[in-house]
């Protein structure tokens, strides 16, 4: 399994950003697909995850931020919108085989990570 993420860059708050996962795999279909974020200094966290039509989002950006996936391109997407400094991170898409979790402890397979840079 293969993941590579893309769409990351520099912005000023209040702009958007859509990030991009693409996922090797037969069972992308059935795969829970998540983006998590890690600052500088701080432990990895979740941010956003889908599996099987269903979504779960931190609090810190529901409502800004949107997953979502193409089963025919084995895509995720992550639309950023509103962004804040403190979303400022290197972003990673992760998969998981079963239903989705916002563990990261839960997660096999990664990828390599996006820097998104937010300035105020």
């Amino acid at each position: 399994v293969q993941l590579q993420a893309f769409g990351g860059g520099s912005v000023q708050a209040g702009g958007c950003l859509r990030l991009s996962c693409a996922a090797s795999g037969r069972t992308f279909s059935t795969s829970a697909l998540s983006w998590f974020r890690q600052a500088p200094g701080k432990e990895r966290e979740f941010v956003a995850t889908s599996w099987i039509g269903s979504t779960r989002y931190a609090d810190s950006v529901k409502g800004r931020f949107t997953i979502s996936r193409d089963i025919m391109k084995n895509t995720v997407y992550l639309q950023m919108n509103s962004l804040k400094p403190e979303d400022t991170a290197v972003y990673y898409c992760a998969k998981r085989d079963g239903q989705f979790s916002q563990n990261k402890d839960d997660y096999i397979y990664w990828g390599q990570g996006t820097l998104v840079t937010v300035s105020s």
